[in-house]
């Protein structure tokens, strides 16, 4: 298996059959509590970014789409002073990248956009949301994949290796305040571009 073959089904863009429940956006609203256990029990605060990570589409109406969730982004932006971009990867994703110190506000934008994609009915396109704390100099993510409608934890580390240490903290502690993949073969390590760089980089 290739690549993005690996990346594809442990996602679950190629296999209806891995979804154990349809995705509910609202599972995003848990980060709100968890940003706060991250940095009272565990001491990892907010990077200040998040992302919402979804495959595009060659057709009008989904770029009308990507049109209409910027707009949204747009107005909440002046409101709330959450920058945001839309780009894409060097493996063919595209992502809305948000930045705030505010991760209320992150965990709002991210909502917003994935329920206007949903509501146009490409809610089968999106992949995951990407949350990003950091303490000590270590990163750690909380990645929701809407294939799984359930959250994994990523805690990168040098030569692409995962700090098992890192992640077994965070299960221990979020277990219960998140819903969590159950199946570790789904805990997909969104690895970025270049070193030290978030996944979305």
């Amino acid at each position: 298996m290739g690549f993005m073959d690996s990346i594809r089904s442990v996602l679950g863009i190629s296999a209806e059959t891995d979804a154990t429940r349809d995705a509910d956006p609202e599972d995003l609203f848990g980060m709100s509590t968890a940003y706060l256990t991250m940095e009272a029990d565990l001491g990892f605060e907010s990077v200040g970014a998040a992302a919402l990570c979804f495959s595009s589409v060659d057709s009008t109406d989904f770029e009308e789409t990507v049109e209409e969730v910027e707009a949204i982004l747009k107005a909440g932006e002046e409101e709330t002073g959450t920058d945001f971009r839309v780009q894409e990867d060097s493996h063919g994703w595209e992502w809305v990248v948000l930045e705030d110190d505010d991760p209320e506000d992150l965990v709002t934008s991210i909502h917003f956009a994935a329920d206007e994609f949903i509501e146009r009915g490409y809610g089968s396109r999106l992949l995951a949301a990407v949350f990003g704390f950091e303490r000590d100099g270590d990163r750690a993510y909380w990645v929701y994949s809407f294939r799984r409608g359930a959250y994994y934890p990523f805690a990168p580390d040098r030569g692409r290796e995962q700090n098992d240490r890192v992640l077994m903290k965070l299960e221990s502690v979020l277990d219960g305040e998140l819903g969590l993949e159950s199946d570790k073969e789904y805990w997909y390590p969104m690895w970025p571009d270049r070193e030290g760089g978030h996944p979305w980089q």
